[in-house]
């Protein structure tokens, strides 16, 4: 009997399939929360009440704890009217699913977090302690920083706008406390017609530098910038579009500018750790007698060897006869402009997070935003932290492709 051979396929056909699209989740509402901060020095409230009124015409709940925003001159009356409700009881604010604060989370509010909540914060790394990351784990909260939030184009916006307006408002500091009123030498920041200008030293050629030096030039003072940065201070005179002194930082040319300076700002910043100290006290003690020390990097310790925190109530110290002023977080001192520019880039951020379904659902899909996040559900996603506090690290895209 013959044996059957088995049938094989001669011909083929190939048919083009769909493409599948990832797509959004419906938009979802937000329950939002934005309590009273006792941190001290700030001032800052991280939703305007315009921003607040956008929100809720948008079907959102808003939360504000009574006198939230007073530090800001911003009154509860001005929130209620923008649709938000004004609680009295810090408990109800901190159930809400997204927190929103000004200032770091601390210790005491730990017990009030609620398991599954969203935080967007400032983390300052100098102060943040390991038992606070725990607890947050324990609780398996999603955080976001200021500092690390990038927008589409890769810039941190609100590290700039606080940097942009710390810039601008240390010459108006160094002004005050050159003026007789404030025990100062009574030197005019600037100079007018016929009298050699103020000399000013700036010790960083990042955002902070650039607005210190175009708030100074514009009052009329002499400015020369130092950096160890050679692109810094190159891009810092093409975005000002004027040649001005710039040099490295050499200890004897440095030292010899400070001896005739009547303002030095210290503007470096940190690779994520303490800033450097470029200038000793030896230095300081050859600077002029009234001359005026304003130290930015003070938050990250301070690039002067004689710098000293000190605060909003008691800003100054003298020491070797200059005046120090050595206050961390400038940026809260002009808390409704601070606030504004805080609002400017939370508000939109809260709409698409909403209208994607969610944080989770737009961590997905808007990549830029992950760099801010340090806590997804728990698990720390920020390498730097888990590398200082000796804890488990899990990188955020790995983590995301899993869920899905």
């Amino acid at each position: 009997m013959p044996v059957k051979k088995p049938f094989l396929a001669t011909s083929f056909t190939y048919e083009t399939l769909e493409e599948t699209l990832d797509v959004k989740p419906k938009g979802t509402s937000l329950h939002i929360g934005i309590p009273k901060e006792n941190w001290f020095n700030e001032n800052r409230v991280p939703l305007t009440p315009e921003a607040v009124s956008v929100l809720v015409s948008n079907g959102h709940k808003v939360v504000m704890e009574y006198k939230a925003a007073e530090g800001a001159h911003y009154s509860d009356m001005e929130y209620s009217d923008a649709g938000a409700k004004i609680a009295y009881d810090k408990k109800e604010v901190y159930q809400s699913d997204v927190l929103i604060k000004s200032a770091p989370v601390g210790e005491p509010e730990l017990e009030c977090l609620k398991a599954g909540q969203v935080i967007i914060s400032p983390i300052h790394l100098a102060v943040m302690k390991c038992e606070i990351l725990e607890k947050m784990m324990a609780k398996r909260i999603t955080a976001l920083s200021f500092e690390n939030l990038k927008d589409d184009s890769g810039n941190y916006p609100i590290v700039r706008s606080m940097s942009e307006i710390a810039g601008s408002a240390v010459m108006l500091i160094a002004g005050q406390y050159l003026s007789n009123a404030n025990n100062g030498k009574g030197v005019l920041l600037g100079g007018i017609s016929g009298i050699p200008p103020t000399k000013v030293i700036i010790l960083g050629a990042g955002i902070v530098g650039e607005f210190a030096a175009r708030t100074a030039m514009a009052m009329g003072s002499s400015v020369k910038i130092f950096d160890n940065s050679i692109y810094r201070l190159k891009r810092l005179q093409n975005n000002i579009g004027s040649r001005l002194f710039t040099s490295v930082i050499e200890p004897k040319i440095l030292a010899k500018q400070l001896k005739t300076c009547d303002v030095a700002v210290g503007a470096l910043s940190s690779g994520g750790g303490r800033t450097p100290i470029v200038v000793t006290e030896e230095m300081v003690s050859q600077m002029r007698q009234g001359s005026v020390v304003v130290d930015v990097s003070i938050d990250r310790g301070g690039c002067f060897e004689t710098s000293e925190i000190t605060s909003l109530e008691s800003p100054i110290f003298i020491k070797h006869g200059v005046i120090h002023y050595c206050v961390p977080n400038i940026p809260s001192g002009f808390a409704r402009t601070a606030s504004q520019a805080i609002s400017n880039v939370l508000m939109p951020l809260l709409l698409e997070a909403a209208e994607s379904g969610g944080f989770e659902s737009l961590v997905w899909h808007k990549v830029s935003i992950r760099s801010g996040i340090y806590l997804f559900k728990g698990s720390l996603t920020n390498f730097h932290l888990s590398q200082r506090f000796d804890l488990k690290y899990t990188d955020l895209n790995l983590l995301i492709a899993s869920q899905r």
